[in-house]
C-alpha cells in the first residue's frame, strides 16, 4: 500500500523530522531525507487530530513518522532499549506507517512544554509522570485528547508517541516500497 506524503502544505502541520538531523538523542543524522509519510489510515486519523488541535486553537508538530527499516537498526543499535525503541527484529509500529511523533505548538509557534524533550527515556517521559507541574500534565493531556480522539492508541511510556490501534496487524513496509514513494532526488541512508 502506497504511504501519503505529509507535507507542511498540505496538512497544516509543522514538521521537524528530528531524525533527518543530529538533533536527536543519537547526536546525528539517521536518513538523508526530511520528508514525512503516514499509511493511509493514520493519514486519515491525523487529518482529524489536526482539526482537533486547531479546535484548542493549537498545531500539531510532526517529529516522526514512517521510519525506514535501516532507520529503526540504527536506533537500536544506538539505544537497544525496548521500553523505548522497538527492537527491529520484532518490526516497529514506525516501519508500518501506522505511527507519529508529535508534540502541539501555540498559536505564537512555540511548543508546549512537555516535561521532557522527546525520546527522553525514562519514566519522566511516561504518560501521567507525577513529578511534573500542573502545566505539563494539562498540556499532555490536551496533546492525549486530541489524539485518542481523532482515532489513535498513547504508548504509556512515551508522551510523543501515537499509533494506530493494533498497529501490529499491519505489515512492515520494506525499503523497496518506501523508495517508490520518494520524490525523486531523494534517499535512504
Amino acid at each position: 500500500m502506497p504511504l501519503i506524503h505529509i507535507t507542511e502544505q498540505s496538512h497544516d502541520v509543522a514538521i521537524d523530522l528530528i531524525y533527518a538531523g543530529a538533533n536527536n538523542f543519537t547526536g546525528q543524522a539517521i536518513y538523508d531525507h526530511p520528508l514525512c509519510f503516514l499509511h493511509p489510515q493514520a493519514e486519515a486519523c491525523l487529518r482529524k487530530a489536526i482539526v482537533a488541535a486547531r479546535g484548542f486553537g493549537f498545531q500539531l508538530k510532526i517529529l516522526d513518522a514512517f521510519r525506514p527499516q535501516e532507520a529503526q537498526q540504527a536506533l537500536w543499535a544506538a539505544a537497544p532499549n525496548p521500553d523505548y525503541i522497538a527492537d527491529p527484529a520484532k518490526g516497529s509500529n514506525h516501519t508500518r506507517g501506522v505511527a507519529v511523533d508529535l508534540t502541539l505548538m501555540g498559536a505564537d509557534g512555540r511548543v508546549l512544554d512537555m516535561g521532557t524533550p522527546v525520546d527522553t527515556m525514562t519514566p519522566a517521559s511516561h504518560h501521567f509522570h507525577a513529578a511534573h507541574q500542573a502545566a505539563v500534565q494539562v498540556n499532555r493531556m490536551l496533546l492525549l485528547t486530541v489524539m485518542l480522539e481523532s482515532g489513535f492508541v498513547h504508548h504509556p511510556h512515551e508522551w510523543w508517541h501515537y499509533q494506530l490501534p493494533e498497529a501490529r496487524q499491519f505489515p512492515l513496509i520494506d525499503s523497496q516500497a518506501f523508495m517508490r514513494c520518494l520524490p525523486s532526488g531523494n534517499s535512504l541512508r
